[in-house]
């Protein structure tokens, strides 16, 4: 979890090898403009990073907070960059289920 948004991964069931985004934004959020604008932004600094960093077979899912529509866009696709390596780190130390 950081300042700007939430990001889930999950393994993709079975042999799935693509990645799959999605995004969500609620109206908690603020208006629809607001939402919107939100998930622009996600979507653009998602376009940026995912490519580069985004596992094959991996499923994730961005959830916008408060700051991700107000806060640079240079530190949104930042804290995207340090989420993915840290969700990707922390997955890769757990045992695999049996």
């Amino acid at each position: 979890m950081t300042p700007g948004f939430v990001l889930q991964m999950q393994k993709a069931p079975g042999d799935a090898r693509g990645v799959r985004l999605g995004f969500t934004v609620t109206k908690k959020l603020g208006n629809a403009v607001v939402r919107n604008r939100a998930k622009r932004r996600l979507r653009e600094a998602a376009s940026l990073v995912m490519p580069l960093l985004a596992q094959p077979g991996c499923d994730y899912v961005l959830i916008g907070r408060d700051a991700t529509a107000s806060m640079p866009f240079v530190t949104l696709v930042d804290e995207l960059k340090l989420a993915m390596s840290k969700i990707h780190s922390r997955n890769s130390k757990r045992e695999p289920h049996a």
